[in-house]
């Protein structure tokens, strides 16, 4: 029976207020409107963005919502002006967005796209946009995708369309961890062939750092993290120096110094912490070391002397790896089927969406790189 042009009720995982357990709730998704596509989702990844949503957003206004931005799917149905679209196609929703049309996406300075800070940062206009209901109350959805769902609605501008032959189960990663990752070495540092890196936080997107770094050509790859289970794992992707700030009583940034005598080229924080990126920033060598803030957190303010910017130091950040999603997506995808990029290997957990309070607490307890969930069938 064709589900095209109907509502469609399937599960989703749904989160009814801060800092408490998701449920698993039978939810509503709406027909796609003008511009819009509907995804049978296949497979989606748990990050610590939803993981910092859940536990550090507080204000109530933000749910309910169905979190979820990390996936690959399948396209159900499309609406009225969808032409790149058709149903059966193999796609990965983007969480930022590409419209094409905006200074930002006409601009090759930046993948910023204007419609993430209008249509999807503006709290009134997310929720009438969304096409997810249960009970008749609307759903928040995430990053204006939420992918912790069977079904979901994405507009046209925030889907990539990808080569039919990839895996859904590892793709989905490319919506968001290993491309920040990855990225933020080579679009942002834009890391240099002989260089010293370090990276700050061995994570999914620490550890796609790290592989950034070394297809960028760089000498030498320090890792730093308090937990040292994930130094033979930052192994397999390309470091060669590992330190674990427990293991030292002076300032993380004073060991780098001394280690590489004077700092580093480039450091990527990829925590989210902002005493750690004070001390990324305080690692790179003055002249020109460059510093790259890819973790997540709005949470406190960042600071640093002004010394160390008027040194010569840069400091900058970036969102999805200074990737233009929709362009880079589907060829970051064609890397992997060309054995040119590691996918499986961030892969630590297989779950279903049933078990994500499961792959949450794992998450929390730092026991996983990236938990994979299996969503609907093929």
């Amino acid at each position: 029976m064709t589900t095209a042009g109907n509502v469609i009720k399937c599960k989703a995982v749904v989160a009814w207020e801060p800092q408490q357990p998701v449920v698993i709730e039978e939810i509503e998704v709406a027909p796609p409107q003008a511009n819009e596509v509907r995804i049978k989702i296949v497979s989606t990844a748990l990050c610590h963005s939803d993981l910092y949503c859940l536990l550090k957003v507080v204000e109530k206004e933000f749910f309910p919502v169905v979190l979820g931005h990390e996936a690959a799917g399948i396209v159900e149905s499309v609406g009225p002006g969808v032409t790149e679209f058709q149903p059966g196609d193999k796609v990965i929703p983007l969480y930022l967005p590409q419209c094409g049309e905006c200074r930002f996406c006409k601009s090759p300075k930046t993948n910023q796209c204007d419609v993430i800070w209008t249509r999807m940062g503006s709290k009134e206009m997310a929720l009438e946009k969304s096409r997810l209901t249960c009970n008749g109350q609307k759903l928040r959805q995430f990053m204006g995708i939420s992918t912790f769902s069977e079904y979901t609605v994405a507009h046209q501008m925030a889907v990539a369309k990808i080569d039919p032959d990839a895996p859904l189960d590892k793709v989905c990663l490319l919506g968001c961890g290993v491309c920040t990752g990855y990225g933020a070495a080579v679009n942002t540092a834009k890391v240099e062939p002989g260089s010293t890196c370090a990276v700050f936080g061995l994570g999914a997107v620490g550890l796609a750092a790290v592989m950034g770094c070394e297809a960028a050509g760089a000498k030498r790859i320090i890792v730093v993290d308090i937990n040292p289970d994930k130094f033979e794992k930052a192994r397999e992707f390309g470091a060669t120096d590992f330190v674990n700030p427990k293991d030292h009583n002076k300032p993380i940034s004073q060991v780098l110094m001394e280690m590489t005598g004077g700092g580093v080229d480039y450091s990527l924080e990829c925590v989210g912490d902002v005493e750690c990126m004070r001390s990324a920033l305080e690692s790179c060598v003055k002249g020109w070391g460059v510093s790259v803030i890819v973790g997540l957190t709005d949470m406190q303010d960042v600071t640093t002397r002004p010394l160390q910017l008027t040194s010569g130091r840069t400091w900058t950040g970036c969102l999805f790896g200074g990737f233009k999603s929709k362009d880079a997506v589907p060829k970051m995808v064609k890397d992997y089927l060309e054995k040119k990029l590691k996918l499986d290997e961030f892969i630590s957990h297989t779950m279903t969406m049933d078990e994500i309070n499961d792959a949450i607490d794992l998450m929390k307890q730092g026991k996983c790189i990236r938990t994979v969930m299996s969503v609907c069938p093929e």
